[in-house]
């Protein structure tokens, strides 16, 4: 897959991803500014930031922040709703592998859920351009957990046969094994937390279409695939709403 097909694969998914992508846990923040001792004063340069998900938590504890996106849509909407809130948030156009940023002129490189579609590779040197001596790469993601309901074993299932490239795109979650050797010596800690979404139909309904390999309106698998969604969630529903669980992995480190 091009970077640019990477990139736009979004594109028409903007509002969906905005109204029903999980956020993350508090208790993430918690850890980096307890155990971790990441100032709550550092720069952040939120790489791959696409509509703000991740940028919030940061300038909600006070962070300066810059926000990277190469995505015209998911950049906008990320403008449009943190702007007016957080004075200390900016956005720019870039690419994990060529942000734009001026050398050194941050403390933290954050990267989110958009970190499997980076060369792994190019961004090491990026980001070590960009970064502060001494100064930390933080990344971190949701897992969707796959059998912990039988909701959850039966939305995969869903996926498997509905989603469009879904397979290939599950595929490049990077593992623990593969995130140590990626930071090597580097890895100052690495953490497991639990998260959680409930959600009624439109919302569940909102989740599945905000991903890439979820089919859209005029595709053949489409109005099957609603339908597959709907008697799943009629069968597992417990007063109107199903538990979408997650555990959100992060590993922080220096790029030495």
């Amino acid at each position: 897959m091009s970077a640019s097909d990477s990139t736009e694969r979004f594109s028409s998914r903007v509002a969906d991803y905005v109204r029903y992508r999980p956020d993350y846990p508090s208790a993430l923040i918690d850890w980096l500014h307890g155990p971790m001792a990441v100032p709550a004063t550092a720069r952040v340069a939120d790489i791959g930031a696409g509509t703000g998900i991740s940028s919030r938590q940061f300038l909600a504890s006070g962070h300066p922040l810059v926000a990277v996106e190469p995505n015209a849509a998911m950049r906008a909407a990320a403008e449009e709703w943190l702007a007016p809130q957080f004075p200390l948030f900016r956005a720019v156009d870039g690419r994990a592998e060529a942000t734009g940023l001026a050398d050194a002129s941050v403390d933290l490189v954050s990267a989110a859920q958009a970190f499997h579609w980076f060369d792994t590779v190019a961004v090491r040197a990026e980001w070590k351009r960009i970064l502060h001596p001494g100064g930390l790469a933080l990344v971190y993601w949701n897992s969707r957990l796959l059998d912990a309901s039988p909701f959850l074993v039966g939305y995969e299932q869903l996926l498997l046969d509905y989603g469009t490239d879904y397979t290939a795109v599950a595929e490049r979650y990077q593992d623990d094994a593969t995130m140590q050797a990626w930071f090597g010596p580097g890895l100052r800690g690495m953490i497991e937390l639990p998260n959680v979404q409930h959600l009624d139909f439109d919302a569940l309904r909102g989740r599945l279409l905000s991903s890439s390999y979820a089919p859209q309106p005029g595709h053949e698998r489409h109005a099957p695939m609603l339908a597959a969604l709907q008697d799943l969630f009629n069968t597992h529903a417990v007063d109107g709403q199903v538990a979408f669980e997650y555990r959100t992995r992060a590993f922080l480190g220096t790029l030495d």
